[in-house]
């Protein structure tokens, strides 16, 4: 008996014949443009040093980052997100080497400036954990905690240097309340008004981040469960996203991606402003991992969870494979 014998137009399969019949009633496509590529640039280092956690990403000397720029723009990449990596004589108690004009961090923004111009969206990390001796994202109190409100006068400071260098777009990823709107007002009163502000709006406490913390050589004993979201919240992530756009925020990210689609998805669904996601250190180490013993298909899985994540709401993604998907794509 032929099961769909009474539905002769119900074949759902005919659409999946061959590639091309697939690629043409594909829903969803991945467009260089959408891609935006995290680097990290250390300071006093002569060659890019090896990220282990993180096979075939560096740690770039200004040199490297420069022809990674290049590369990405050539290859159709949107954006790059810079990460300075202080040295470690650098790093206090309140971040200065996060404020200094002449950082690691506002460096790199100049060279890339230099190097591509617009040809990249140039975005920064706002953040102090990387500067810090104590590797929270803030100013401790005297009880240990992360002080937030002094915290905010740090990052208005971040704000301007980093605007002054050159930066495109500001990515305040600290988790402070109220953060989105003193960055705006700090960025207005210098006159940058056209720097536009990326608000990692649901930023969770996660399991993924291991990686990152070897990339930033993050100095940080203990956790940031205290600022960063809870993965069992759905409702406190729209609070914040409303919060922020409330403050200014022309861009909204979700992170990390993968073990937060459905909350990319609420995201989504709730603005009508363009939408990041960031798939993080910890699901580009996982990849890798399982591609080297040979478990799984690297390139197929690469593929297969961008789309996923532009398929639940994403315009933009951050990922460590932007140039080399972006090249494909092309």
């Amino acid at each position: 008996m032929t099961v769909y014998g009474s539905f002769p137009g119900a074949r759902p399969r005919r659409l999946r014949v061959n590639p091309a019949m697939r690629r043409m009633v594909a829903e969803t496509r991945l467009h260089p443009a959408e891609l935006i590529l995290p680097a990290f640039v250390k300071e006093g280092i002569s060659e890019p040093v090896a990220i282990s956690a993180m096979p075939g990403v560096v740690q770039h000397t200004m040199d490297t980052l420069r022809k990674a720029a290049v590369e990405a723009a050539s290859a159709g990449v949107s954006g790059i997100m810079l990460f300075g990596v202080p040295e470690d004589a650098k790093k206090d108690a309140l971040g200065t080497a996060g404020t200094d004009p002449d950082g690691i961090l506002q460096e790199a923004i100049r060279a890339v400036k230099a190097e591509v111009g617009d040809d990249l969206v140039i975005m920064s990390d706002l953040c102090l954990d990387e500067y810090t001796d104590h590797g929270h994202c803030g100013v401790l109190d005297e009880s240990g905690r992360v002080d937030n409100d002094a915290t905010l006068e740090r990052y208005a400071e971040m704000a301007q240097v980093q605007a002054d260098a050159g930066v495109h777009v500001v990515g305040p990823s600290g988790m402070m309340d109220g953060q989105v709107g003193v960055i705006r007002d700090a960025l207005d009163t210098i006159g940058k008004e056209d720097v536009s502000i990326l608000a990692y709006t649901a930023k969770y406490s996660s399991a993924f981040y291991g990686p990152f913390r070897e990339a930033v050589a993050s100095s940080l004993k203990g956790d940031r469960k205290s600022y960063q979201q809870d993965p069992a919240n759905v409702r406190e992530s729209l609070r914040e996203l409303a919060l922020d756009l409330a403050e200014g925020a022309d861009m909204v990210m979700v992170k990390p991606a993968l073990p937060y689609l459905d909350i990319l998805a609420r995201v989504a669904d709730e603005v009508d402003v363009p939408v990041a996601a960031y798939q993080i250190s910890g699901e580009y180490a996982m990849i890798e991992a399982a591609a080297e013993k040979g478990w799984i298909d690297r390139d197929a899985a690469i593929m297969e969870t961008l789309t996923g994540i532009k398929r639940a709401g994403a315009n933009m993604i951050l990922t460590y494979w932007a140039t080399e998907v972006a090249q494909k794509l092309s």
